[in-house]
């Protein structure tokens, strides 16, 4: 969708669109399924933070839909030995208030981001650096304790002013291609483009990220000529229709994410692994893909995404089983021993709380199945469903869940989805799992050069994962965008759902 502001008195406006001084403003409105939690980008945690914070903010590099790490704020690096990366910065960078970006700002960012005290949520990405340290206002140097490999791919990260005095989460001060104009919390946030990021303004000159928290109801407004694009996570149905109409332009691809199941191991029901087995087997993958999801996604078999470099197809979960779980449920001592179709052990039922969030009714819906298969297994199975922000950071990440059904994305590297999520006392180990060898092999994946070692280490940690179930890999998520057809700027998607490549960026080298 394409439209046009012009600023000033009627009669003003008038004159100058007659004398042609007036140009068309080009805007966009892209539809999203949760509201941003911060807009401070060290303790963002949901997907549209992440992607409306890429338009705010730059970071050292970033990285291109085929996630190579190119330059933005730094115009380049050198590695003089395994534990030491030198940036070199552009000359002149500002943010968007016109303060200059010097190289004591990415230490600020940095420094922050790896103190435990400010507890940032992805703290544990960035744990092998040692110190950053600023050589010269436009040289930055980051010493490692340790090689580590995945380093480019996290150094996206955008990068905050060291003295500003506002709050980041609600009034973000970036150097990225857009600026925050204002947030109406739980409706909208409204973006223009920036005269400050150093390659120049973006053809788009206003984007307005629209929540709209029901996936078929963001569908029927893109269908209405109400948003300009729209993105994962979408309903099958509509995925369909959307990609047999020729009004639209679609990209689908492979994602870059997981849907899952997280079992909470310190929950005295789940910390047996041949319990979370039990209870694995009773999760028809299949069904939920190709039927609730319609195929849209593709069936897992272990942490590792089938386009990584580390992906090995022998490794895999439990299968789904129900006459096999009820044995194994019955060698671990479940039994009705009442008659009443619930299993119970020393009379005590084995009552199990699935969870999941309101704003995916595929979740819910597939929530709901696996509830109905436990229950014909003699599971009490019951479903508690809540809203995003309630589940995630106020269920799931306080340790409250029993098994909760949501997803990952951004996995640019098999260490995303592992050292923070994985090891003892990771950031975001929200189901209290641990495991020594799961430690060592993942901590020498992140820190091996080699990426045959790397690999080799990736799957004897999802080996074990796939045995010790801490979690069950449901689906490798697909990825769609759809937008309208007369966008006036290419589109490039990519697979992180990212939105630099809705606006027009300039040329960048």
């Amino acid at each position: 969708m394409r439209k046009y502001a012009l600023r000033g008195t009627a009669a003003t406006l008038l004159a100058l669109v007659a004398a042609g001084a007036v140009s068309a403003q080009e805007s966009l409105v892209i539809g999203t399924d949760v509201d941003a939690g911060t807009l401070d980008p060290r303790l963002s945690r949901d997907t549209t933070a992440y992607r409306t914070n890429n338009l705010i903010y730059a970071g050292l590099v970033h990285l291109t839909p085929s996630l190579e790490p190119v330059p933005d704020l730094a115009e380049s690096w050198e590695s003089p030995d395994p534990q030491t990366v030198v940036f070199k910065l552009r000359e002149g960078l500002t943010f968007s208030d016109g303060s200059p970006l010097t190289a004591e700002d990415v230490v600020f960012t940095f420094s922050t981001i790896t103190d435990p005290d400010f507890n940032a949520p992805q703290r544990t990405l960035y744990e092998p650096i040692e110190s950053v340290e600023a050589i010269d206002e436009t040289t930055v140097q980051f010493n490692l304790s340790t090689p580590y490999a995945p380093l480019m791919s996290y150094l996206d990260m955008g990068i905050v002013p060291s003295d500003y005095e506002g709050d980041l989460a609600t009034e973000p001060m970036g150097a990225g291609p857009m600026v925050l104009d204002a947030w109406n919390r739980g409706s909208s946030l409204e973006l223009s483009a920036s005269d400050s990021y150093w390659a120049g303004a973006p053809e788009i000159e206003e984007v307005t990220i629209q929540i709209v928290g029901d996936n078929s109801a963001r569908a029927q407004a893109f269908e209405a000529g109400d948003l300009d694009v729209i993105q994962s996570p979408l309903s099958p149905n509509d995925i369909q229709r959307l990609e047999a109409d020729d009004r639209f332009g679609a990209e689908i691809m492979a994602g870059l994410g997981v849907t899952y199941l997280n079992f909470n191991v310190a929950d005295p029901i789940l910390s047996d692994p041949e319990m979370r087995q039990a209870l694995a087997m009773l999760v028809d993958q299949d069904t939920i893909v190709n039927q609730i999801y319609q195929g849209v996604d593709e069936v897992a078999t272990s942490i590792i995404l089938p386009s990584s470099w580390a992906y090995d197809p022998s490794i895999t979960q439990p299968g789904f089983d129900i006459e096999g779980a009820m044995t194994k449920l019955a060698e671990l001592g479940w039994s009705d021993s009442d008659g009443d179709g619930i299993l119970d052990q020393d009379g005590t039922p084995l009552s199990i709380t699935l969870s999941t969030h309101s704003e995916d009714p595929n979740r819910i819906q597939a929530t709901e199945y696996i509830q109905a298969v436990m229950q014909s297994a003699g599971v009490d199975a019951q479903i508690q469903i809540s809203d995003w922000p309630s589940f995630s950071t106020g269920y799931v990440q306080q340790g409250e869940h029993q098994i909760a059904l949501l997803g990952w994305l951004n996995l640019t590297d098999p260490d995303r989805l592992g050292y923070a999520q994985l090891t003892t006392g990771g950031s975001q180990n929200w189901g209290g799992y641990s495991n020594e060898a799961v430690d060592a092999a993942l901590e020498k994946g992140r820190t091996s050069t080699d990426q045959e070692a790397r690999a080799a280490a990736y799957q004897e940690a999802a080996s074990i994962i796939a045995e010790e179930l801490p979690y069950y890999i449901i689906s490798y998520q697909g990825y769609q965008m759809f937008y309208a057809s007369d966008l006036p700027v290419e589109v490039t998607a990519n697979p992180r759902g990212n939105f630099r490549g809705l606006i027009g960026m300039p040329e960048t080298e």
